[in-house]
């Protein structure tokens, strides 16, 4: 197949649209910085904390509908082992907003904390936090390799263009206008790229359903044809799975510093709330073109393509099912067309992961640990060194797998198993304490790891009921482990931090041996709440100088 150079052409004119809003926004963000009180980092990390509502929601949701979520559906509805049921995104994501919304929107944005780890540092310290944070950052790089992998998949099926410049192209401009302007550029060219994916999809959608090759999704549905039907079946001994995958991407998104980045932009609580669940309903709009376009390539005689026998799946590239359907299912326009979507959809998820990652290493660790005099200019160079090296290592990990689903279910996993019993236990347990936090965070990895992972070849030590050995010869749990280490990480950090705190109170173990100096961090941050809840004002926003005070001890 020659090279499209008309497909070329268009995605030439889509990647200087979008740099093009860039930088329009990167002059707004500067207009912005003069009127607003706040410092630089704040205009930069948070567009001044006054985000337009429709701006924010547009965002919220571009972050989440990805390049993993588009192409992801697709192939797991496609998948004759898996099937609709088992093509979980859209509904596991309504709920991670509303819960989002009900519960941590509130206590982030009511404290005007600057990152995700900010109430970590004010109530466990930098050293602690400092290691908490680690696998916030290795999920933000899976989240780059992830969207940056569905992109060139699609663009060398498509525009027979070779998976590595696809990659490269994409991973620099997404570089370049998220060093432009932080999250003004961020946001305003996820407008841009949100539009082109609804609309891009919902053009491609009745070419699918109506081109010769395919049968009615209808039928195939229920009935065996080309192969098993499309909206697959969790049988008895498999439930365990499916309610381990679906709470691991419903709860594992709550604990990305993307998603409060959003929340913090808001100009208020109650504005992060109703984002939230604006962008719940948005979510669940875009996954439906993705199941179609799954359910019709599961309903075609690939034999009557150009494509021919073996299927997709028999030739090992289900991961690629969206791009293949969209190249051999409907005309060569509305392929492009469709490209369009995915790479608008790559786009914006792999900003907000490099915007997300830089976040927490300038704020969180160079301004607060290796440079606490840093100025305001200093940190924005901090700021742009982090995204390009995140960029780097995000593309550089997309040579290593080609299978989108394999980053997506790692890196939310890895959010879900060691961040989510963190993030709930300092926010809603006031006596939890870095004791606690340090034995359930090495705990949650122990375990992790001694459970295994078929997609990355670590092999089980630790075999749960129900677990059985796959074709390939690896041994795949279906009891809902990863649940399982999430709660007992939960208990432990709750139990160890009630003792250890209990016995320095009481003084069985003298505080010269409380090395996180609990105590101290205890009555810190207690002093202001108190004057808040007296006065009934409002809580003071938590600025880096705050965050030194209270972080000196350790």
């Amino acid at each position: 197949m020659a090279l499209n150079i008309p497909g070329l052409a268009v995605m030439a004119v889509f990647y200087l649209v979008i740099l093009g809003t860039g930088i329009w926004a990167t002059m707004r963000s500067k207009k912005e910085e003069r009127k607003c009180t706040g410092d630089g980092m704040e205009i930069t990390l948070l567009a001044g904390r006054n985000i337009h509502f429709l701006v924010g929601v547009f965002t919220l949701t571009a972050t989440w509908v990805g390049g993993g979520f588009i192409l992801g559906i697709a192939e797991a509805v496609y998948n004759p082992t898996l099937g609709l049921v088992w093509a979980l995104m859209p509904v596991p994501y309504v709920l991670t907003f509303f819960l989002g919304g009900i519960f941590f929107a509130k206590p982030m944005r009511a404290n005007k904390y600057l990152t995700m780890m900010d109430p970590f540092q004010l109530k466990y310290g930098n050293v602690l936090s400092s290691l908490l944070l680690f696998p916030a950052l290795v999920g933000d790089v899976l989240w780059v390799a992830r969207t940056l992998v569905s992109l060139g998949g699609t663009m060398s099926v498509i525009l027979d263009l070779p998976y590595i410049y696809s990659i490269l192209i994409s991973s620099v401009v997404a570089i370049l206008y998220t060093l432009l302007g932080g999250l003004y550029s961020v946001a305003y060219t996820d407008v841009i790229q949100l539009i082109l994916i609804f609309i891009s999809l919902y053009v491609c959608v009745p070419f699918m359903l109506t081109n010769p090759s395919s049968v009615d999704i209808s039928v195939t549905a229920y009935n065996a044809t080309f192969q098993s039907p499309w909206i697959g079946k969790v049988e008895p001994a498999d439930a365990g799975k499916w309610i381990d995958d679906f709470l691991v991407l419903a709860l594992g998104g709550l604990a990305y510093q993307a998603f409060y980045q959003r929340i913090l932009s808001a100009s208020s609580y109650r504005q992060a709330q109703i984002t939230c669940f604006t962008s719940a309903f948005f979510c669940l709009i875009l996954g439906i073109p993705s199941i179609i376009v799954g359910a019709v390539a599961a309903s075609t005689d690939w034999n009557m393509t150009s494509y021919g026998l073996p299927t997709p799946y028999e030739r090992g590239e289900a991961g690629a099912i969206l791009p293949i359907a969209l190249q051999y299912l409907t005309p060569t326009y509305i392929s492009i067309i469709g490209i369009g979507a995915v790479a608008a959809a790559v786009m914006s998820s792999m900003d907000s992961a490099l915007l997300s990652s830089a976040s927490l290493f300038s704020s969180n660790i160079y301004k607060n640990i290796i440079r606490k005099q840093a100025s305001d200019r200093e940190m924005q160079w901090v700021i742009k060194i982090s995204v390009i090296v995140v960029g780097l290592a995000g593309t550089g990990l997309t040579f290593l797998d080609n299978s989108v689903l394999v980053f997506w279910m790692v890196g939310v996993d890895m959010s879900y198993t060691i961040m989510f019993p963190q993030l709930v236990c300092v926010l809603f347990f006031d006596f939890s304490n870095s004791y606690g936090a340090l034995c359930g965070f090495i705990l949650g990895i122990v375990l992790r790891f001694m459970s295994g992972e078929p997609l990355v070849s670590l092999e089980a030590i630790i075999r749960f009921p129900g677990g059985r050995t796959d074709d390939a010869g690896n041994f795949v749990q279906y009891f809902p482990y990863r649940t399982f280490i999430m709660v007992m990480s939960v208990l432990t950090i709750l139990g160890v931090s009630y003792f250890t705190s209990l016995l320095f109170s009481k003084g069985v173990i003298p505080l010269r041996f409380d090395l996180f100096k609990i105590k101290e961090h205890e009555k810190a941050l207690q002093r202001p709440q108190e004057k808040c809840y007296k006065e009934g004002e409002k809580v003071p926003s938590v600025s880096n100088k705050q965050l030194l005070e209270t972080t000196t001890s350790c």
